[in-house]
């Protein structure tokens, strides 16, 4: 598989749905509160991979502290080698081995006021607990700062996400997911919806 073509292979939800049902190993990114986590849990489910979840098996340790960078690393090379699996999360410093060892990438673009949505919504329902996809000891929380992130999301991180995918997609196939029709059509074609 080549890497570095610098050409991003976007492709249709129907296509990407085949590529779906057939894939061992689906990387899904985007911005918090776009629906990665639902989504990758649901397709999870669907064909009996793995979930892996960044922010609950890598980012956070108990009380919002973050692993240090190295082991963040560490640990992402040892989950990626099992043989199925979702993986869901953004982190486009990680791409160079998350990316091609894919064979499917869906980027979760929702539009701002969904993701701020998403993000207040999950807030108010997990409020004072600590949600499924979240590290143990980190109960949901809002701050000004987490707000920001989401909020300035596409113009700060979505060229890292374009970059990223640029240099370590290669041939794999991307789908570009911007609406919550688009995520429902993609799991209804897979059988997912539940």
């Amino acid at each position: 598989m080549k890497s570095g073509s610098n050409v991003i292979r976007y492709v249709g939800i129907a296509e990407a749905a085949d590529k779906v049902r057939h894939a061992d190993r689906i990387l899904v990114v985007g911005c918090s509160g776009g629906g990665k986590s639902t989504l990758s849990q649901k397709i999870a489910r669907r064909f009996g991979l793995v979930y892996l979840s960044i922010d609950r098996d890598v980012l956070w340790l108990p009380g919002w502290v973050q692993r240090e960078r190295g082991e963040q690393r560490r640990i992402i090379e040892k989950l990626i080698l099992q043989d199925r699996w979702v993986m869901d999360g953004t982190n486009s410093s990680t791409f160079d081995i998350r990316v091609p060892r894919s064979d499917i990438v869906v980027w979760v673009r929702m539009p701002r006021l969904v993701n701020v949505w998403g993000i207040l919504s999950r807030w108010m329902r997990h409020w004072g607990r600590t949600r499924p996809d979240m590290a143990p000891g980190c109960p949901e929380k809002m701050d000004w700062e987490f707000f920001q992130f989401v909020w300035t999301w596409e113009e700060k991180f979505r060229p890292r996400v374009l970059a990223g995918l640029e240099e370590h997609a290669g041939d794999r196939p991307v789908l570009v997911l911007k609406s919550r029709a688009d995520m429902r059509e993609l799991l209804d074609l897979v059988g997912a919806h539940a």
